[in-house]
């Protein structure tokens, strides 16, 4: 049993919206959380068909419940009406609700109450370095942090079953592609740019789809809790910044699915996109459970300047190398972007095995690197 980061103290005072991606362990961490609390679960098929059916049964069952009790309802998203119920009982009835899912795109498609603000929004994310006792770097690169993929030798049959029920159960269940070849010849095409940037109309004639059909998917792996789309920063007057986003799929196992990597070795071009990718998807969680209100963005200059993560308004700037030893070389992304950010704090996340300072720029070893993320000494 992992002791995950997330405490959802926020329940206490007001109901909440716990969205991520299916196995990152959304169901685990509530009923270890609040054993006490009335719990629903909508992927069993009788308690599914009864609340389909007649929705006014949840009011009905809880019209006893206090201010005091806590309510939790698993895959929300199954029966958006469950939600007009919930609304009432929150107002009328004072309840607390945890509405748990991993997808709010169906309740937007179908024009669900939202519940007009009066439920917080909260995401978990696959397992983060500080929660994993031992943690192995490697077996991290390799496996990717989903709960059930992390512990094993050899997680490909689970990852196979993963990226199954995700086209079957999302995308074929709801509708969202009418082509579900097409839609899975899509996600291999976005694996091979996960951590680039993304070019729509380049990405479409290898899909042999629109422009526009590729956007549209990208959302979809976006509000499917699938990946995240990553801005370019903008905000530099002595060099033009591009601003077309990076994508990065939510663990970087099911890029290696993908992409058929296996037994990723460090040296190599695909552990440094891997190491890159694992890194942000650090740093993606890392802002999410600490409430930061900073936005997370890369800097590419016209010129060719890169720096992998910036920050806020460039208030750090964090570049990933997978080397054993950055050179002064490696430092002149970091440099650019301090020219126009010069109180910006520029690290170097490498495989160095000692910290260090390079050219005014901190070199971090990346396991101190992740402690300090999660003290928060970084961000």
């Amino acid at each position: 049993m992992y002791k995950r980061i997330l405490k959802l103290k926020e329940t206490k005072d007001d109901s909440t919206f716990l969205w991520g991606a299916r196995q990152v362990g959304k169901s685990t961490l509530l009923e270890t959380l609040f054993p006490s609390a009335r719990y629903y679960d909508l992927l069993k098929s009788d308690e599914f068909e009864r609340f389909f059916r007649r929705p006014a049964l949840l009011r009905e069952e809880l019209m006893n419940c206090s201010c005091q009790d806590l309510v939790i309802i698993d895959e929300i998203q199954k029966i958006p009406q469950l939600l007009d119920e919930v609304h009432w009982l929150m107002t009328n009835r004072r309840i607390r609700f945890i509405l748990c899912g991993s997808s709010a795109r169906k309740l937007m498609r179908h024009g669900a109450n939202l519940l007009g603000g009066r439920a917080l929004r909260t995401v978990m994310y696959p397992l983060v370095s500080a929660e994993i006792p031992d943690f192995d770097l490697m077996r991290a690169v390799n496996n990717g942090t989903i709960p059930r993929h992390y512990m094993v030798d050899n997680p490909q049959r689970r990852l196979q079953a993963y990226i199954g029920d995700y086209l079957n159960e999302e995308i074929r269940a709801e509708a969202l592609s009418r082509n579900l070849t097409l839609f899975a010849r899509f996600l291999e095409i976005a694996a091979q740019s996960n951590g680039e940037m993304i070019v729509y109309n380049n990405i479409a004639q290898d899909c042999g789809i629109s422009s526009p059909t590729v956007k549209e998917y990208f959302n979809m792996l976006e509000q499917t809790m699938i990946g995240y789309l990553v801005p370019g920063f903008t905000a530099t007057k002595k060099r033009r910044a591009i601003a077309a986003p990076k994508f990065y799929f939510f663990d970087v196992g099911i890029v290696n699915y993908l992409l058929k990597r296996r037994n990723i070795e460090q040296g190599t071009e695909v552990f440094g996109h891997a190491f890159e990718h694992f890194l942000m998807q650090e740093i993606i969680a890392y802002t999410g459970y600490s409430s930061s209100v900073e936005k997370i963005s890369y800097w590419r200059s016209t010129g060719g300047h890169e720096v992998d993560c910036i920050i806020g308004q460039g208030r750090v700037a964090i570049e990933f190398k997978s080397s054993d030893e950055v050179k002064s070389r490696n430092t002149r992304g970091l440099k650019a972007f301090q020219e126009d950010c010069p109180r910006a704090k520029a690290i170097i996340v490498s495989m160095d095995k000692y910290r260090r300072e390079l050219n005014g720029i901190q070199i971090i070893p990346v396991i101190e690197f992740l402690a300090d993320l999660w003290n928060g000494k970084i961000i």
